[in-house]
């Protein structure tokens, strides 16, 4: 895909994002787009929303669940970045006009108190660079309207990411065995989601390390005081 098609779709996705209007899928008019075009798209749409004042907090991890990959025709993960006009503390209230199709999912969130780079990342070497894990929401959103997605599409949109949601309370990883850890989702009082950490491609740490390895073979590290989100824990 030509620079001119990516920057582009970039700039219709970005546009999508600020109008709060979704749009028909890049797979429609695109339908060989690949996912190395997609993630050059979102650059694009990085590069706007950084260039109108947002800042780098941190990365996160999509399509981590088995289910989820089958459902796109995947084998592995996507990413996506978080920005300072994402984040939300815990009883702060999100104004829904701010989103356009929302679903929340339950995730743990790493805070980094150093640096990680591939390639040869380990879960335990993710651990050791943790400061602490947070119960998070992650609110999805999609520009692509009615979520009528390909992989193509999620990447190109920044991974669906919308808003997320940090708890109150920082644990230690020693303290908390996440492969097992479990969650459970409420609406209302209503259960409408639960899960473990082993969602997560088995452990949450596992899924932090294969992005730093995947980065890594692009020359990006996840920094200290980083925040990453490491899949959704929902069944």
């Amino acid at each position: 895909m030509d620079k001119n098609t990516i920057d582009q779709l970039g700039d219709q996705l970005y546009q999508a994002l600020t109008d709060r209007q979704a749009m028909a899928p890049l797979t429609n008019s695109h339908p060989g787009m690949t996912v190395e075009d997609a993630y050059a798209v979102q650059q694009r749409l990085m590069a706007r929303r950084l260039a109108a004042g947002e800042r780098v907090v941190g990365k996160k991890i999509g399509v981590t669940s088995q289910a989820v990959m089958n459902m796109l025709g995947v084998y592995q993960p996507d990413f996506g970045w978080l920005t300072d006009a994402m984040v939300y503390n815990e009883g702060q209230a999100i104004s829904a006009a701010t989103l356009i199709q929302p679903k929340a999912e339950g995730e743990v969130a790493f805070v980094l108190k150093k640096p990680l780079k591939g390639p040869g990342v380990t879960a335990a070497d993710v651990l050791a660079a943790t400061e602490g894990v947070m119960a998070c929401f992650e609110i999805v959103d999609s520009r692509i309207r009615d979520w009528k997605i390909k992989i193509q599409d999620t990447v190109a949109d920044n991974a669906s990411c919308g808003v997320f949601v940090l708890g109150d309370r920082l644990v230690d990883v020693r303290d908390v065995d996440l492969g097992t850890c479990g969650m459970v989702l409420e609406k209302n009082g209503d259960i409408v989601a639960t899960g473990a950490g082993a969602a997560a491609l088995g452990h949450p740490a596992n899924a932090v390390a294969w992005l730093a390895n995947t980065l890594g073979r692009l020359g990006i590290a996840l920094e200290a005081g980083e925040v990453i989100l490491s899949g959704s824990l929902g069944i």
